[in-house]
């Protein structure tokens, strides 16, 4: 077979450029520590690489919102530990109130201390974040959520509550409604509330009560009217709305006896007057802002005369109730707050676990062998090199040469 001399340059000059091209790529791999340097090195791989790429994006923005998450919630729990103290300062004003040995005028300075506490809750309620939004403002973020009203407050923000997706199938809420923290209190002891009426004239005390069978609760509102005869006796009488189908009949009234009716049981104290009344209804939730006000109506309001002692004595005892139940229901709503954040750590810890995994895999994708390549390398070099030499021989060669 003969080789032109053209077809022997071609060839040599091709298998040259070809150990020069595979010389130079894994001269890039070995400067760039990459294996993978286009996709067409190895398109399973790259591929491959590809997904890993943007499963770690996932990982480190779920991991961002984590972070967003922790911050939002640690601002929010740490306000509402400022919430609690107040709170816990509100009853220790109730407690200080009901001395005896004070006169109105010295009881005024209670009432000084709640209005500084419903002004500094108010403030508590109306704070905003780092970014200027309102925390307690539900999806309402622009809007302040509380006003003062007569009564109390008024609420202008939602029931919503702010998400972040802190993992693959996990969204967290970052913040509580206004609503679900300061108004969900419930009044009474949970279950019913008993209050003496504002018209009384009698020392009656009522307390608080329970449930002694809650298959028995009805759910309907309840009075108890008290009535003495031209004997002296006392006697009360508990009616019901709607009435029953048969109507209750008068009890004699004994002072600290229990009375029961309904599933509930409570005592009433002291010597109700003639026409004295009291309710007994379904508890209700409560704006925490409504039982300060109304406590604050309680302490300015005369307490001369057993009768004035009675009516301090029983809003006292309401208002406690209701500030306890308030206390409890902020308890509750940071219960739930440590949850989320412990919930948070410990996504954060598979996180990074997932992260390791992450980066591992894609190292081994994408990086190369740095003995491998540098061993690939000297071994191109020789062989380029003897490449070349054997070309220069070859294309030496001529008849003219043997024939000398």
């Amino acid at each position: 077979m003969r080789i032109s001399t053209n077809t022997m340059y071609e060839l040599g000059s091709r298998q040259i450029s070809d150990l020069q091209s595979a010389l130079v790529k894994t001269q890039q791999q070995v400067s760039s520590g990459m294996r993978i340097l286009t996709p067409a090195d190895d398109p399973v791989a790259a591929a491959a690489a590809l997904g890993m790429d943007q499963a770690l994006a996932i990982n480190d923005q779920f991991a961002l919102n984590r972070s967003n998450a922790k911050s939002s919630l640690s601002e929010e729990e740490s306000i509402l530990q400022s919430v609690t103290l107040l709170l816990q300062s509100v009853k220790d004003v109730v407690v200080g109130a009901g001395n005896g040995a004070l006169d109105d005028q010295q009881r005024q300075m209670y009432a000084t201390q709640l209005r500084s506490n419903f002004d500094e809750l108010m403030g508590l309620a109306n704070s905003r974040d780092s970014s200027g939004n309102y925390i307690f403002a539900g999806y309402q973020t622009g809007v302040q959520p509380y006003n003062q009203s007569a009564t109390g407050a008024t609420y202008s923000g939602d029931q919503g509550q702010r998400l972040l997706q802190v993992g693959a199938a996990r969204q967290m809420a970052v913040s509580d409604a206004g609503s679900t923290v300061f108004e969900s209190g419930m009044n009474g002891n949970g279950r019913f509330v008993t209050a003496a009426g504002a018209a009384n004239t009698g020392t009656g005390l009522i307390s608080t009560g329970a449930v002694i069978d809650q298959t028995q609760l009805t759910g309907n509102d309840y009075a108890v009217t008290f009535s003495i005869d031209a004997a002296g006796v006392t006697t009360y009488l508990v009616t019901e709305t709607p009435p029953p189908a048969i109507p209750a009949t008068p009890q004699p009234y004994v002072s600290g006896q229990a009375i029961s009716f309904g599933g509930m049981q409570f005592d009433i104290k002291g010597a109700p007057a003639n026409g004295d009344t009291f309710s007994v209804k379904p508890s209700q939730k409560q704006s925490v802002f409504t039982v300060i006000t109304d406590l604050l109506a309680t302490i300015s309001t005369t307490s001369v005369g057993a009768q004035g002692q009675t009516r301090l004595a029983n809003g006292l005892a309401a208002a406690n109730n209701s500030i306890a139940n308030a206390l409890d229901n902020v308890s509750a709503v940071r219960t739930t707050i440590g949850s989320r954040l412990k919930e948070i750590d410990n996504l954060d810890s598979a996180g990074s676990d997932l992260k390791v995994k992450y980066t591992a895999t894609l190292k081994q994708l994408q990086e190369v062998d740095p003995v491998e390549a540098y061993s690939s390398f000297t071994q191109q070099q020789y062989t380029l090199e003897a490449a070349r030499q054997s070309f220069i021989k070859i294309s030496g060669l001529s008849l003219f040469n043997m024939l000398n």
